[in-house]
């Protein structure tokens, strides 16, 4: 804290105090004696991944709610960016990955199916900020147009990630048979 406080203050970004504190955290080569580094990344595994990032990406993303948001998604706008994110995202990474296995140039990895490539498919619709990016860039100076794709972004990566979620689960309670490849 007192280091990212003075850094901050210093007039060098924040950021670099994390980077700095990563490198003095001391680590081992032991592979049975657990380090404080590992300690620490254990301990912090959970909070980050499931509060502080969520809460850091839409914060930064600068979503603000309003009435007119919801009525964006059943627009054009809207329908065309949940359809390319959940869909789009789902048909284009499983078309590519069957060329590929078709072709002989790939082949699905060990111990899945073709069920998981559809949970994966569908995971990755869930990015979010590089689409809210987009949408600022495309629509300058549109702030309605821009909070209706905001909240449409966002309709579509709770939409990807609960799906794909759902759709790895049952995957996962039903064992892989080599007739499924």
């Amino acid at each position: 804290m007192f280091l990212w406080y003075f850094l901050h203050h210093s007039g060098i970004h924040a950021t670099i105090a994390g980077v700095l504190l990563a490198f003095s955290i001391p680590t081992n080569v032991s592979t049975t004696e657990i380090s404080p580094l590992e300690k620490l990344e254990h301990n912090l595994h959970f909070p980050v991944s499931f509060l502080i990032m969520p809460v850091f990406a839409l914060t930064n993303t600068n979503i603000t709610f309003t009435q007119d948001m919801v009525s964006g998604l059943t627009s054009t706008l809207g329908l065309g960016i949940i359809g390319g994110l959940v869909l789009g995202k789902l048909m284009g990474i499983n078309l590519f990955s069957l060329i590929a296995i078709k072709l002989k140039l790939s082949s699905l990895p060990q111990n899945s199916s073709w069920k998981h490539m559809l949970g994966v498919g569908l995971l990755a619709g869930i990015g979010f900020t590089m689409s809210i990016f987009i949408a600022l860039l495309s629509f300058k100076g549109e702030l309605q147009i821009q909070n209706e794709a905001k909240f449409a972004i966002l309709i579509a990566s709770l939409i990807a990630a609960v799906s794909g979620f759902l759709v790895l689960k049952t995957a996962s309670e039903n064992p892989i048979t080599d007739d499924e490849d």
